[in-house]
């Protein structure tokens, strides 16, 4: 019970990061969970978990790191294959042999052999932390692939360098020439046994589909144990389990770019299961991580043997030690870089979990049954430049790069109008997966009014006030100007008795719909909910003894009176200059009072017809929000263009409400 109201929390925990990250976006999810991890832990919650680095290693790592070798763009991983090895083998065994001499020499009660070990964990960037600079830390392409694939490839080199010396401490015994051999067989042998288990796993999962069984659950169930099996199996012929994960990844999107037996629900169940899956991971591996921080903290605080502020500057100095050293590896051996871009690649230098778990794995006792030297004191120093690089990483970053973001974005990101093609293109393609034969001509409809959207945005596209946010606010101040009006117009037919209150409240009703889409910020946070209220109401009213055809009828005339005079509202607010936006606005409303113009004769039909159609645009409008979430982790739009967007998309949901009593 005790493990499980811990995953609970843990999970909580997860969702409110998510939640403080949304209304604090300029600290990053992963310092948020962080934070929220030694909260719980200083807390009187009872909540700790003592981190096991064999179970944290396949149960975090594996499945992450095989995720990265699959959605890692190969080609572009093979053209920058010499720096990748140049930073994950040649960075990783230099810092070793640096660094580790620079902290004995430092810290001289901490013996040669464990300040080897403490520089091989310190010398592995982390995949997870890595990935999650590029949402907020828009770093030039070339720099993001260079990082994830030294993510990929240093943690085997680090953790065997790591194993050696510990061995090398533990016994008191070392052979350079037998710890390169063995390396060698350790890494080569975990991507030959990565790739074959991979290859099998795949012949057994077209094995089973030739046999008839095409269940999508099963196959997803087999996917997601793929990781855990190939990691335990490496492990098992002592070969390096990480790299084992690694290869299988790309084993499996090599298969699913050639091989393509996976059927389209497979396809979408996969990147559905996935997505969850990595989004908890990703969260508990920094939540844990906080969780082990307080602990460590306390063993140094009390040991009188070290100043707590002495302490301190050994993490400062052997953060900026690392940082200096991968800054002149990447300035002297990487061709073709720069000062700033080698700045930029030393600072994304990031540690996480991988070293605090390296660290944690550190045995008590050495051989001989003495106690390890300064093991508390090892893993107080891992998780501070844990913390150090993170939180470089995140305040300074950002300052390198606004000098040229301009440029940037013109070169790298998406202008908001190819992002909105982007938006309705998913759409569309979303709504042709929900299409059957009783919903085709409500998905049809969609698909029509999502082309005709980017027809009018191509249109647009020639006049720069489409892009510019002069348009885009007289375009608001022309809808609020027809909002107005029909508010207007609505309480005059409430008063000479032409609808009921029941018709003008409903009325009244997506009107706040419209004008909270157009100028309430905080409804971006918040969209479902609300589209849930309504519906929730709507069908509350419809329960209702008063007759509801009668009430359909009167909504249907009152729209296209209100329409009307929007019209005529916002055409006596026309200029030379709002000209075109007040246009665009015009022409909603004028379609409106087109569609509504024909009474329809089978008003069954229609409610079904319209139930349907509202039902596949708000699950095209979720798919571009997906989308919005996706272009801006992939740091291909800013975060001003990616609000933008959200605007967008809630206004789309607030007129498509206006069809729900026709």
């Amino acid at each position: 019970m005790d493990v499980f109201l811990a995953v609970l929390v843990l999970l909580v925990m997860i969702i409110v990061s998510n939640l403080l990250n949304r209304f604090v976006p300029l600290v990053p999810v992963p310092l948020i969970q962080i934070g929220l991890g030694m909260t719980a832990a200083i807390l009187p919650l009872g909540l700790h978990l003592r981190l096991e680095p064999e179970l944290f290693f396949i149960l975090f790592i594996a499945p992450l790191l095989f995720n990265d070798g699959k959605m890692t763009p190969r080609d572009e991983l093979w053209k920058l294959r010499v720096p990748i090895l140049l930073l994950a083998l040649g960075l990783v065994f230099v810092t070793v042999f640096i660094v580790g001499y620079f902290i004995h020499w430092m810290i001289p009660s901490i013996p040669l052999p464990a300040a080897f070990a403490l520089a091989a964990i310190l010398s592995p960037t982390d995949a997870v932390a890595v990935g999650s600079l590029a949402g907020r830390i828009h770093l030039p392409k070339k720099i993001m692939r260079l990082l994830e694939g030294e993510a990929l490839m240093n943690d085997a080199s680090g953790l065997v360098a790591f194993k050696f010396a510990i061995a090398a401490m533990v016994t008191g015994v070392f052979s350079l020439g037998h710890a390169v051999i063995n390396f060698m067989l350790v890494a080569f042998g975990g991507l030959v046994c990565g790739a074959v288990v991979a290859f099998l796993i795949i012949r057994l999962r077209l094995f089973i589909r030739r046999w008839g069984m095409e269940d999508a659950t099963f196959h997803m169930l087999l996917q997601i144990l793929t990781p855990f099996v190939i990691y335990f199996i490496a492990e098992e012929f002592k070969v390096s389990g990480i790299l084992a994960v690694v290869a299988a990844g790309i084993i499996h999107a090599i298969e699913r770019d050639y091989m393509e037996f996976s059927t389209a629900k497979m396809k979408v169940v996969a990147a559905s299961t996935w997505s969850v899956i990595l989004f908890i991971l990703n969260g508990l591996v920094f939540l844990i991580l906080g969780l082990q921080i307080p602990d460590v903290i306390h063993v140094i605080y009390v040991d009188t043997a070290f100043s707590n502020w002495l302490v301190l500057g050994y993490i400062v100095a052997v953060s900026l030690m690392l940082i200096f050293l991968r800054f002149i590896w990447v300035y002297l051996f990487l061709k073709k870089t720069d000062f700033t871009s080698s700045l930029l690649t030393s600072l994304s230098g990031v540690r996480g979990a991988v070293t605090l778990a390296g660290a944690f794995s550190i045995p008590y006792m050495l051989l001989d049954g003495s106690p390890f030297p300064q093991r508390s004191l090892i893993i107080f120093i891992a998780a501070g430049v844990i913390l150090f690089t993170l939180l470089t990483a995140t305040f300074v970053l950002p300052l390198l790069t606004k000098r040229d973001e301009g440029g940037r974005e013109e070169s790298n990101q998406l202008q908001e109008h190819e992002a909105k093609v982007r938006l309705i293109k998913a759409a569309i393609s979303s709504v042709k997966d929900e299409m059957t034969d009783e919903n085709r001509a409500a998905a049809q409809s969609v698909i029509t009014d999502y082309k005709k959207l980017m027809k009018l945005g191509d249109a647009l596209s020639y006049n720069n006030s489409w892009l510019g946010r002069a348009y885009r606010e007289m375009e608001n101040e022309a809808r609020m100007v027809g909002i107005g009006a029909e508010r207007e117009e609505l309480a005059q037919l409430l008063a000479m008795g032409e609808i009921s209150k029941e018709a003008e409240y409903r009325a009244q009703q997506m009107l706040n719909e419209m004008e909270l889409a157009i100028t309430n910020r905080f409804r971006l946070r918040l969209p479902i909910p609300i589209v849930l209220m309504k519906q929730i109401w709507s069908k509350w009213v419809k329960n209702q003894k008063t007759n509801s055809g009668s009430c359909t009828e009167m909504l249907r005339l009152a729209k296209i009176r209100t329409s009307k005079a929007a019209i005529h509202a916002i055409q006596q607010q026309i200029t030379e200059k709002n000209q075109a936006a007040a246009d665009t606005v015009i022409s909603h409303y004028q379609a409106i009072i087109d569609r509504l113009g024909r009474k329809p004769i089978q008003p069954h039909k229609v409610e079904l017809f319209h139930k349907q159609k509202r039902e596949l645009m708000f699950k095209a409008m979720q798919v571009e929000r997906n989308e919005v979430q996706l272009l801006f982790e992939q740091g291909e739009i800013s975060r001003e263009i990616a609000g933008s967007l959200r605007k967008f998309i809630n206004y789309m949901e607030a007129t498509s409400l206006e069809e729900e009593p026709i």
